[in-house]
């Protein structure tokens, strides 16, 4: 039987966060984190399994997403990495969640990361699709080879106002476009897709991904309020916490790495793993994804 699942909302700094929750309440806490342009969905299964093995799951909605918003219409729409990683740590403070293991992907890679990174007391552990998610803005302005320029268009289509529009315009497409590109093994149905294409209607949804970015490559300024952790990240700070990394082997625009690649960033690597998916591991490969979350609670 499919453990039950129940929507939530609470405020947390600058939001009214929705998420949902699964499992036994007071079980080993476990939050994650879905990336862009994805939702919730992606952890529907991934939740269940651990849910039937006494876990407590929580799965907010990011900045932007679903039915999540913002407190004042005066906040920065910021999509920016730090301001991604104090939503989630002031998620788990008003939760009161007692060091739980994190996991994300994409946008809630980096979230979990840098939470990881700069304040490790305040989770037990991370599973991290494709690694270390920080970003290095500093270097962004270098130019990589052309075979991996290309990977990144949706990323320079949304630096001008016209990329702007057209995301507006054809979210759904612009999305569908992505899940497509970066999965090309994984053929999801049009139910599915639906499923979480409705969390792009939120009012904030645009504004919020053409900041990040715009951000990630210095175009824009960030929201000062977060300026002191984005100089903390510019350091590029060692993941200390147990750790596993994990990479799709179909990954379009993250390919797969090895794990010496990795290890540098985490001295606390626990394992590596390459998985039959491609850029949404948690909903292409489900049972390996929490079976990287079990096994990694298990070691520790």
């Amino acid at each position: 039987m499919a453990a039950a699942r129940e929507r939530g909302r609470l405020r947390t700094g600058v939001l009214d966060v929705a998420f949902e929750h699964s499992g036994r309440r007071g079980g080993p806490p476990v939050v994650l984190l879905h990336g862009f342009p994805y939702d919730a969905r992606a952890y529907d299964e991934v939740g269940e399994l651990l849910a039937a093995e006494g876990a407590d799951v929580v799965v907010p909605y990011l900045r932007g997403y679903g039915d999540t918003r913002f407190l004042d219409a005066a906040t920065v729409r910021s999509g920016q990495q730090a301001a991604l990683a104090h939503d989630l740590a002031d998620l788990i403070d008003v939760l009161g969640l007692d060091s739980p293991l994190v996991a994300g992907y994409d946008w809630g890679g980096q979230a979990a990361c840098i939470v990881a990174a700069l304040w490790p007391e305040r989770v037990s552990a991370l599973v991290t699709a494709n690694g270390y998610n920080i970003q290095d803005i500093a270097a962004s302005s270098t130019p990589r080879q052309p075979k991996r320029e290309r990977r990144l268009w949706y990323q320079y289509y949304l630096h001008g106002e016209r990329g702007a529009d057209g995301l507006a315009a054809y979210r759904s497409d612009y999305a569908r476009l992505l899940w497509q590109e970066w999965s090309p093994s994984w053929e999801f149905s049009d139910a599915t897709f639906a499923a979480t294409a409705s969390s792009f209607d939120n009012p904030d949804f645009v504004d919020v991904v053409v900041h990040s970015y715009r951000h990630r490559f210095g175009l824009v300024d960030g929201d000062p309020a977060y300026q002191p952790t984005e100089d903390a990240l510019a350091r590029q700070p060692p993941i200390t916490v147990p750790s596993v990394v994990l990479d799709g082997a179909h990954d379009y625009v993250q390919p797969p790495k090895k794990r010496a690649d990795h290890e540098p960033r985490f001295p606390a690597l626990v394992d590596y793993r390459v998985l039959d998916a491609g850029h949404n591991i948690p909903q292409e490969a489900p049972a390996e994804f929490a079976r990287a979350i079990t096994d990694l609670s298990a070691a520790r």
